[in-house]
């Protein structure tokens, strides 16, 4: 982890690389992007009464519109206690191969944060030893903040694309996503969707740079509760068919339940990248998952990784129970939840059907709950898009892998796929996995990142809108 100052020291050295490319670097833009990383942080954007969300929507329209945008092309529209905001860049109309827009997704709610728990005000922005620390600093409005300086930096130096870029920032991405249902329903028709909440590179305990992810695809979220009920009676005169003994076995049967392998492109090429850096007879194992997804050794090996078992598959879990209604009393009533995260392309109803031959309980029910989730394919790995991206990240990383990777949580990205729109998370940020504490206490990110960020932003925008 990069405790220190002189650490942070050793990333900006890597940021900055040849003079050429501390040449490309944009002061007025980095300077911006800080001063709206902070006061962005002082929004408690968090769903529930309170909720600044539209107050940071209404900020951030004043920011852009200042910066240069039209003030009839950046839209606030409320939705309960939030809002969803779209600003447009318009372009010139003469895009290679056709007009549409290219999207650009990311969300302004965060998730809560209690003051009490937190060493610093969760919602004061604090700078120390290299880094900003408060809500919301990793997830996300640190991209926010470097993307929206980025396209005002644009438009202060007259770059006009050759398409409309359009910002869609979401208002409850970390809770029932209706704002980005609706704008995915209102921007079907687009060329392609840049997520800046995904992807990103990782540095060794150096600083070392070791590869870069771009996530093409995303896994299902889908809660499934499994019920059994009973006419219960009473606990001195116990009867074989209990409630809470039936769902037990039940969920055992469930976890001895073996989802098949599975594989597509996006998954394939990070196996293939971990596989290279693997020793010996991990990089085994892995090339046997490739060349047979459902080699029993090789699939078992693998699952019993943490950090892997969510790109094998299918993967389903129990998270919850509850039962009984008293304690000197039979149950009436036991429920289970099972959380399920599912291989893009997997119908949810295939799933439960799964989940409810694996359980053979016939007095057992097992619905779909609502989740506020969507099923999404797998975006394809455009060659412009991974071309664009590879650029910008050799330009200051030279060599580094650049890596298609699928998501194994939920993102507004599902959204825009499930319409039809190729959605890439590609956010620039390189950190040591684990440093950011994202959603958790004391949530930071190094700001040496905020130089680097609007480079490859620019060059990535440009390369993608000619």
């Amino acid at each position: 982890m990069r405790a220190s100052l002189r650490l942070a020291m050793v990333a900006l050295a890597f940021a900055c690389g040849t003079g050429a490319a501390h040449a490309q670097q944009h002061p007025q833009a980095e300077a911006q992007a800080l001063d709206l990383l902070k006061r962005g942080i002082a929004f408690r954007t968090v769903a529930g009464p309170g909720n600044q969300t539209p107050a940071y929507a209404a900020f951030l329209k004043q920011t852009l519109v200042a910066g240069g945008f039209a003030e009839g092309d950046v839209e606030i529209v409320p939705v309960g206690d939030t809002a969803y905001l779209v600003a447009r860049y318009r372009g010139t109309g003469k895009a290679k191969g056709g007009a549409k827009p290219l999207l650009i997704s990311g969300h302004m709610d965060v998730v809560e944060a209690k003051p009490a728990d937190w060493t610093r005000d969760p919602f004061t922005a604090v700078i120390e030893n290299g880094f900003i620390y408060g809500r919301g600093a990793a997830d996300m409005k640190y991209d926010l903040s470097t993307m929206v300086a980025t396209l005002i930096d644009l438009k202060r130096t007259g770059f006009r694309p050759a398409r409309d870029i359009v910002l869609l920032l979401s208002g409850d991405e970390e809770t029932a996503m209706k704002t980005t249902a609706l704008m995915a329903d209102r921007f079907p028709d687009a060329e392609l969707l840049l997520n800046v909440d995904g992807g990103g590179g990782a540095l060794d305990a150096a600083g070392k740079p070791t590869y870069f992810g771009i996530d093409g695809a995303e896994k299902t979220y889908a809660d499934f509760e499994l019920t059994v009920t009973n006419p219960g009676g009473h606990s001195s005169a116990p009867r074989r068919d209990n409630a809470i003994y039936t769902l037990a076995h039940a969920l055992t049967r469930i976890e001895a339940h073996a989802f098949p392998g599975q594989i597509n492109e996006i998954t394939r090429g990070s196996w293939e990248a971990e596989a290279a850096k693997a020793e010996p007879a991990r990089a085994a194992m892995i090339r046997r998952f490739l060349a047979n997804p459902n080699d029993a050794e090789a699939l078992a090996a693998l699952r019993a990784e943490p950090s892997l078992v969510g790109q094998t598959g299918t993967t389903c879990v129990a998270t919850m129970i509850n039962g009984g209604h008293a304690t000197n009393a039979l149950p009436q009533r036991a429920t289970a939840n099972i959380n399920c995260r599912i291989f893009p392309g997997t119908p949810v109803e295939e799933v439960r059907q799964t989940l409810a031959t694996a359980a053979a309980e016939p007095t057992l029910t097992l619905r779909t709950l609502d989740s506020g989730s969507v099923a999404s394919p797998a975006s394809p790995l455009r060659p412009d898009l991974i071309a664009a991206v590879t650029d910008a990240i050799h330009a200051r990383f030279p060599g580094v892998a650049v890596v298609p990777g699928m998501s194994t949580g939920a993102s507004d990205s599902m959204w825009f796929r499930a319409k039809g729109v190729p959605s890439y998370g590609v956010s620039p940020m390189f950190t040591t996995p684990g440093e950011s504490f994202a959603h958790g206490l004391n949530e930071k990110s190094p700001l040496s990142e905020i130089a680097p960020s609007i480079t490859y932003y620019r060059s990535v925008l440009t390369a993608l809108t000619r």
